[in-house]
């Protein structure tokens, strides 16, 4: 048994079960070096995985770049390369305009070394972007003029990944799902499903909890978001620990892990984690990071993991126990 492949969405490309998240390869999680960088892409790929996501703030396009250096040693991989625009400029409404979506989208071109960008991405925009006409007007027009071949948002809420479902032309939504982060499951997938909208999972192990190898003394360095954004001072909280308070995600992860050893024994806690977000219905791909080689071969794997209806209901259950009243109100 070897990866899986789902149709995403309104792109109509299939990907991998399980893709790769490049936020790593640019910054922000303390320094990959390029060769590192380089194998990590290589490993993912050579372990099935055709769905890279990047963004044009990761390293200030140094992600972007890496990858596009990767296109060029590999141009016929097929791999979809899904970036993001809308993160270098001040978080303002009016900042999302036709003449900075083309300046963003020209640089990410370059960045990449295509002249079609796959899927392009809002890159979590202000809440009021996303009910905004003349925004997917012009998302249209890029696409006429075939700068991208698709285009999708990056949200934080349930209720921004539902305004844009709504649209005609919106590929992919791309939101926080994970085993401590479940309120997209009963609304956002259902509704993708129906519109026939792929949706992207990231922090699939909320920054890493989910690999269940922290402890309350467990250092992250001075440039990792995990250390630094942890009450959300830089961005929103929800994308750092998946917004749960880390001593309560810590509790919650050392049950998890308990649960996944049963589950699949041979299997390690993050995997199983990764493994059951796959499964959920209406999910394309999930987009885990990875430092080294290795940790992408390991994520990959999960990939043809199969998880049981008992062990589903479980971790619904324990979310339900020690996580729901934190997290549910609030995104």
């Amino acid at each position: 048994m070897g990866m899986e492949y789902t149709e995403l969405g309104r792109t109509h490309r299939n990907v991998s079960a399980i893709g790769l998240g490049t936020w790593q390869l640019g910054a922000d999680w303390g320094s990959v070096d390029e060769a590192a960088a380089l194998a990590v892409l290589d490993a993912a790929y050579e372990s099935g995985v055709t769905f890279f996501d990047t963004a044009d703030v990761y390293g200030d396009g140094r992600s972007e770049q890496l990858i596009g250096k990767w296109l060029q040693a590999n141009p016929d991989a097929g791999v979809t390369v899904a970036t993001k625009m809308g993160r270098r400029v001040e978080q303002l409404p009016e900042n999302y305009n036709m003449d900075a979506f083309r300046a963003w989208n020209d640089r990410s071109r370059k960045n990449l070394g295509v002249d079609t960008l796959d899927l392009v991405q809002l890159h979590c925009p202000p809440t009021p972007v996303y009910s905004t006409d003349a925004i997917y007007d012009a998302l249209d027009t890029m696409v006429e003029e075939g700068r991208m071949a698709n285009y999708g948002v990056s949200v934080e809420t349930v209720d921004e990944a539902l305004a844009a479902i709504a649209r005609p032309n919106i590929a992919t939504v791309q939101i926080i799902i994970n085993a401590f982060r479940h309120k997209p499951l009963e609304t956002v997938l259902p509704a993708a499903r129906e519109a026939g909208v792929g949706i992207i999972a990231r922090v699939p192990l909320a920054s890493g909890l989910l690999t269940n190898r922290y402890t309350l003394d467990t250092e992250f360095a001075k440039d990792d978001h995990r250390n630094y954004n942890r009450d959300g001072s830089a961005f929103d909280v929800g994308e750092t620990f998946s917004g749960v308070d880390y001593a309560t995600g810590l509790e919650a992860a050392g049950e998890f892990a308990k649960l996944a050893a049963v589950e699949a024994p041979d299997a390690t806690s993050a995997q199983v984690a990764l493994a059951w977000l796959a499964a959920q219905d209406g999910v394309s791909t999930i987009i885990p990071g990875a430092r080294n080689a290795q940790q992408a071969r390991s994520n990959a794997a999960a990939g043809s993991l199969k998880i049981s209806e008992g062990f589903n209901k479980s971790v619904r259950d324990l979310y339900d126990a020690k996580l729901r009243e934190q997290i549910h109100p609030r995104w």
